[in-house]
Formats: C-alpha cells, sequence, structure tokens
C-alpha cells in the first residue's frame, strides 16, 4: 500500500508539472493581453489619469495618478487637514515630497530607486512586446493568490529590475505583482494587488482597485489619452 500511495504521489507531480509546462509563456502573456482588450489597442495608449481615494485610519485621502508613457508619472497625495504632497518619476530623476511625513521640500530620490521605478513609465507594461524591449520572461509554475490559481511569471527587465507577475489562470488578468526595490534601508519587496477589473467607455481593461502595504485604492475615473502638461514630471 505504501508503494502504491508513493506512485500515486508522483504521478500526481508530473500531472502538475505538466499542467504547468501546457502553456508556455507566450501563450500567457498572449491571453493576458488578449484579456486587457489585444495588443493594438494597449499600444494606443499615450497617457492615463487615475483619480480616487485610500482609506487611512478612518481618512479618505486622495491619490491622482497620472502618467506619460516613456516620459513620466506622478502620484499626487492629499491628507484632509495635512496637506498636500507628491511622489514624481522621470526617465532620470525622481523626488518625493510628502509633507504629513515630515519633509520641509521636495527631496530627489536615489539613482536606485529611479531605476527600478521606470516601469512605471511603461503604460503597457513590461510584458507587451517584451522581448522587443530586451526583457526576460520565465514561468516560475503556479501558485495561489488567495482563491485564484495563478501563473507566476517572473520578468527582468533590460535594465536589470525584477518583477514577479501573478497572471489568473482563468481570467488572465494581473492579480498581483511583487517588485524588487532598493531603498535607503536596503532591498525590498513591494507588493501590490490588483481588484475589480472594468472596461473604460474606450475600451480599455483596468483594476479600478489596488492593494498596496497601506490598504486598497479605490479608483473612480480612469481616463485615457488625455492632454498632460508634461512639465509635472520635472521639479525645479
Amino acid at each position: 500500500m505504501k508503494k502504491i500511495t508513493i506512485s500515486l504521489l508522483a504521478i500526481a507531480a508530473v500531472i502538475s508539472v505538466q499542467s504547468v509546462n501546457a502553456q508556455t509563456v507566450d501563450e500567457i502573456i498572449s491571453k493576458y493581453i488578449t484579456a486587457l482588450g489585444g495588443k493594438d489597442k494597449l499600444l494606443t495608449i499615450k497617457s492615463i489619469k487615475m483619480a480616487g481615494s485610500l482609506n487611512v485610519q478612518g481618512m479618505d485621502v486622495g491619490v491622482t495618478t497620472t502618467a506619460v508613457n516613456g516620459v513620466g508619472t506622478r502620484n499626487d497625495i492629499s491628507v484632509p487637514g495635512m496637506g498636500e504632497g507628491f511622489q514624481v518619476v522621470n526617465a532620470t530623476k525622481g523626488w518625493d515630497f510628502l509633507p504629513f511625513m515630515g519633509q520641509a521640500s521636495p527631496e530627489e530620490i536615489s539613482a536606485d530607486q529611479v531605476k527600478a521605478s521606470q516601469g512605471q513609465l511603461d503604460l503597457q507594461g513590461v510584458l507587451v512586446n517584451y522581448k522587443e524591449k530586451g526583457n526576460q520572461v520565465e514561468l516560475l509554475g503556479k501558485e495561489k493568490v488567495d482563491t485564484a490559481e495563478c501563473y507566476k511569471l517572473k520578468v527582468t527587465t533590460k535594465a536589470g529590475s525584477e518583477h514577479t507577475l501573478f497572471i489568473d489562470a482563468a481570467t488572465y488578468y494581473k492579480v498581483k505583482t511583487i517588485t524588487k526595490m532598493k531603498t535607503p534601508n536596503g532591498d525590498t519587496d513591494i507588493e501590490t494587488g490588483f481588484g475589480n477589473f472594468k472596461k473604460t467607455d474606450d475600451g480599455y481593461v483596468f483594476p479600478f482597485s489596488q492593494t498596496i502595504e497601506r490598504g486598497t485604492i479605490v479608483f473612480t475615473t480612469i481616463e485615457v489619452n488625455k492632454p498632460v502638461d508634461e512639465k509635472m514630471f520635472t521639479i525645479n
């Protein structure tokens, strides 16, 4: 009986491996891109503006994210009774100004932080045309995120930053990412969860909720390809 049990476990393990390998990296990425509207649709994205709020200790903190493809990204943060701040990254530099965290004026972030944040400037994402971009993608198998069975992809960008993406095997939406980030206090993993996927009136699919360490940002509006003053990505 013991030998039979061991044999059954071995067979189960082989079946599990075959199940993962049945989907290649390119097949998973293709279905992911299709779920978001298709490559041609994604390649039309030039700018995104997302507005919402994050509930922190009973306060609704306003969060507006504005990004222009390949140019820069900016998070504007408004804390009731404590003022307004921002986080900005462009292709070469980045700044934080968080007065509610004790900052009196904008401060430049480190070169390592700027490098790790460059993926935010790619509005199509690291998987679209990943080979042309010089990114490497490795399938690490499957892993559950909450109740969802997910494909686990490790992406190493041309610049050397590392991201782990979890793609729902049923919907092919990206439900979680883990990004390695260098900080003044050492390397850390930044985890972000994604949910409440909706199609906008102009046909783009976005997650309208993002869960970070401090809570969940719920976006009420997401606008694509609206005019953006690119000066907002530089702090003089």
